[in-house]
């Protein structure tokens, strides 16, 4: 097949190192098999979240697959994309997914997924949102992409006027983290953080930094 060639041609051209998170061997034998037609030479696995984000944690690598429900924890994929996107933000995360509602493809997105694919979706449609998410593209499938598009017409979202930092460091907060654990974990100074929060609190009308600790955990709730 074409697609298949094009990446077999590339494979010189790229050394991406990926991680795919799923607890489905087939689904990680063909992921396998797309990612290596692609160029793709280091292709880490993961059957769960926690050891998902401990192997993103050792291998760092550019990109993540994942999917979003683990052995029967409905979204767990969820808080997965939060914690890699909280530590590495430049991750690019695509996501590997049964689920078509739009509002779980929503949440997805607002977690911090780059890319939204559906598991029933061509062997030749994963390659190319592989190819678009690595990039440092956003892939939704068409008909997502409109159905997305609707939902959050009809549900704007309180957040936008915030960075994809400031996303980071409120909900580190709504999770209970300190100041100063937050810069350890973002790796950023302890300044750079006091700002942000105050950035945040005249964007979102909080009088308070516990007033911008309740939004925090309220948005974490509602992202659940």
């Amino acid at each position: 097949m074409l697609w298949r060639r094009r990446g077999r041609a590339r494979r010189e051209e790229r050394a991406v190192n990926v991680l795919v998170v799923d607890d489905h061997p087939i689904v990680l034998q063909g992921c396998r098999r797309v990612l290596e037609d692609a160029g793709v030479e280091a292709v880490h696995e993961a059957t769960g979240v926690v050891a998902g984000y401990r192997s993103f944690r050792r291998h760092r690598p550019a990109v993540v697959v994942a999917d979003l429900t683990f052995q029967g924890n409905t979204l767990s994929g969820l808080e997965l994309i939060r914690r890699i996107r909280a530590v590495a933000p430049e991750t690019r995360i695509l996501v590997f997914s049964m689920h078509d509602d739009p509002v779980i493809v929503a949440r997805a997105l607002e977690s911090g997924a780059t890319g939204y694919v559906l598991k029933d979706t061509a062997s030749g449609d994963l390659y190319h949102a592989f190819e678009r998410v690595q990039a440092g593209e956003t892939y939704l499938d068409p008909a997502l992409a409109a159905e997305v598009a609707l939902l959050r017409a009809a549900r704007p979202d309180p957040l936008a006027a915030l960075t994809l930092r400031e996303r980071q460091i409120l909900a580190l907060l709504g999770a209970g983290r300190s100041h100063g654990a937050i810069a350890e974990d973002l790796a950023v100074s302890y300044k750079t953080v006091a700002n942000a929060c105050s950035q945040m609190r005249r964007k979102l009308g909080a009088r308070s930094l516990a007033d911008l600790i309740r939004i925090g955990v309220r948005e974490g709730e509602r992202a659940r």
